[in-house]
């Protein structure tokens, strides 16, 4: 897979933003059928760096309530 297709966005946040100062992280929204190794030379291609190590979490999306009832 090409990299443009691995990667979506890059994920703002206050959590990310923290990791980015302190540890030196940078926080992506990927593909659901990517790999850690795709993942892995998707950001070595895209950005011309080396990368260390790769995390990798799934997030359920959150359930949305309105007037009492789960949407």
């Amino acid at each position: 897979m090409e990299y443009t297709r691995v990667l979506h966005k890059p994920l703002v946040s206050e959590k990310a933003t923290w990791a980015k100062d302190m540890d030196n992280q940078v926080v992506f929204l990927v593909n659901k059928a990517s790999n850690k190794v795709e993942i892995r030379k998707a950001v070595e291609k895209a950005f011309g760096v080396k990368v260390e190590r790769v995390n990798v979490t799934n997030k359920r999306p959150r359930t949305r309530r309105r007037f009492g009832r789960e949407v």
